[in-house]
C-alpha cells in the first residue's frame, strides 16, 4: 500500500512540474503509471487517474497565473512563446467558444501552451479558466491511463506494458505533430 500511494505522490508530482516544464512527457508517466497499477493493483486505476489529472490541475494553474502576471515577456523568456500567428488565431476562437476551446486544448499534443497563453493574454477570468480546465484534466487523464491500461492488458510483464505505452505515446504525439506542421506548410504554400 505505501508503494502504491508513493507511486501516486510521485505521477502527480510529475504531471505538476511537467504541466509547468513542458519538456517532461506527462502522458507517457500517466499511461506507464496505470500500465504498472493495473499488475500491481489493478483497482487502483481511479486513483492514477486522479493523482495525472490533479497535476495537470496544479501545474495549469501555476502556468496560468505565470502567463496572467507575468505577461508576454515572462512568456518570451521562458520560451512558450513562438509562433505569435498561431497564438492570435488561438485568441479569436477563445472569444467564440472560450470552454470548448479550453476542453479539447489538453488532448490535442502542443495545444494547451498556446491556449493557456492566449487565455492569459485575453484576460480570460479565472473562473472561467478554473472551471473550464477541471474536466479538461480529468478527460486527459482518463484518456492516457486507458492508453496505459491497454499497454498492461497486452503483455504478461508490468515493464512491457509500460514500454508499450511509453512509445505509443511518442508515437502518437510525433505523428500529430508531423500532421500539425505538414498542415502549416500546405496552407502557407497555398496562401503564398
Amino acid at each position: 500500500m505505501i508503494g502504491t500511494l508513493s507511486s501516486l505522490g510521485w505521477l502527480l508530482l510529475v504531471v505538476a512540474f511537467g504541466a509547468v516544464v513542458p519538456i517532461v512527457p506527462t502522458g507517457a508517466a500517466v499511461s506507464g503509471t496505470a500500465a504498472l497499477m493495473f499488475h500491481e493493483h489493478p483497482f487502483s486505476i481511479g486513483f492514477v487517474v486522479a493523482a495525472g489529472a490533479a497535476g495537470a490541475y496544479a501545474g495549469d494553474l501555476v502556468m496560468y497565473a505565470m502567463c496572467r502576471f507575468g505577461g508576454e515577456k515572462l512568456a518570451r523568456r521562458l520560451r512558450w512563446l513562438r509562433d505569435e500567428q498561431r497564438l492570435a488565431g488561438v485568441k479569436d476562437r477563445l472569444r467564440e467558444r472560450q470552454v470548448p476551446v479550453l476542453l479539447v486544448s489538453r488532448l490535442i499534443p502542443g495545444g494547451r501552451i498556446p491556449v493557456l497563453l492566449a487565455a492569459a493574454f485575453a484576460g480570460i477570468r479565472w473562473r472561467t479558466f478554473v472551471v473550464a480546465n477541471l474536466p479538461a484534466c480529468v478527460l486527459w487523464s482518463v484518456v492516457y491511463a486507458a492508453i496505459g491500461l491497454a499497454g498492461g492488458s497486452l503483455f504478461p510483464e508490468p515493464w512491457q506494458g509500460v514500454v508499450a505505452a511509453v512509445v505509443v505515446i511518442l508515437l502518437v504525439n510525433q505523428a500529430l505533430t508531423w500532421w500539425d506542421k505538414r498542415r502549416e506548410v500546405s496552407t502557407s504554400g497555398a496562401s503564398g
